[in-house]
């Protein structure tokens, strides 16, 4: 995406209550799912769809790992990650000249540095320590109480806003996800196998579904959509035709 239209895009989210009446009964929509399920990318383009702000709140968790990283904390000490956690201040910008989710920690631009092999495995970790998710989700709960937000995650239809008009939980087997994953580090320069990429996401998705704080799990009320035979404009266009059904 050149930055003309990046520029462009970003113009039209922020306009997006005075341009576009078709949604307005439906404030937020919320999409959850595992590691690789495909949030992020159906987010986004739900929202540049809709003319809706995206949040990637999975973005905001790595933020914090790689602050952890940079000032060399023990990602094992929980009082040291919250701390980081409380004082950090992230800014959830529109989108990069690229296309990309843009993310600054304490005024740095970070969206590059988000999916290294370092943060992808200390993550998990960081994000289930119960005082940084405290402080994220309030940060999360703030950015939505702006109205027209798609936000994804592992707990937004459950925890974060469980008051969602809209609540999505995307699912893909693990051999799918392990593909999608594998394709994603290879873009980006990293040498890694298939099977290598699979059991981190089984040490993952054990993480993500144990943890006594917020674990993964579809709200009661959310639409399941399995994506493993359904292409990506297929995901997004079936949620907005539940936007469009409220």
């Amino acid at each position: 995406m050149s930055a003309m239209l990046a520029a462009r895009y970003n113009s039209q989210v922020s306009r997006g209550a005075a341009t576009d009446e078709r949604y307005g009964r439906v404030r937020a929509i919320a999409i959850d799912g595992p590691v690789a399920a495909g949030k992020t990318t159906v987010g986004r383009l739900l929202a540049r769809r809709l003319g809706y702000r995206f949040v990637d709140t999975g973005a905001m968790y790595r933020a914090i790992t790689w602050l952890a990283l940079q000032r060399d904390v023990d990602i094992t000490d929980a009082k040291a990650l919250v701390a980081l956690a409380e004082e950090a201040t992230i800014e959830v910008n529109q989108v990069t000249p690229d296309g990309e989710p843009a993310l600054r920690v304490n005024g740095c631009d970070v969206t590059g540095q988000l999916r290294t092999p370092e943060v992808e495995g200390a993550v998990s970790l960081v994000s289930r320590t119960s005082g940084v998710r405290i402080a994220l989700v309030a940060q999360q709960r703030k950015l939505a109480q702006e109205g027209r937000v798609v936000m994804a995650g592992r707990d937004i239809g459950t925890v974060v806003l469980p008051q969602a008009d809209i609540k999505v939980f995307l699912r893909a087997s693990p051999g799918e996800r392990a593909r999608r994953r594998l394709e994603e580090l290879r873009d980006t320069g990293q040498d890694v196998s298939y099977e290598d990429v699979l059991s981190d996401l089984a040490r993952r998705d054990k993480l993500d579904t144990e943890r006594a704080d917020s674990p993964l799990r579809p709200a009661e009320d959310a639409r399941i959509v399995d994506t493993d035979s359904l292409s990506l404009e297929e995901v997004v266009s079936l949620i907005e035709k539940m936007v469009r059904g409220r």
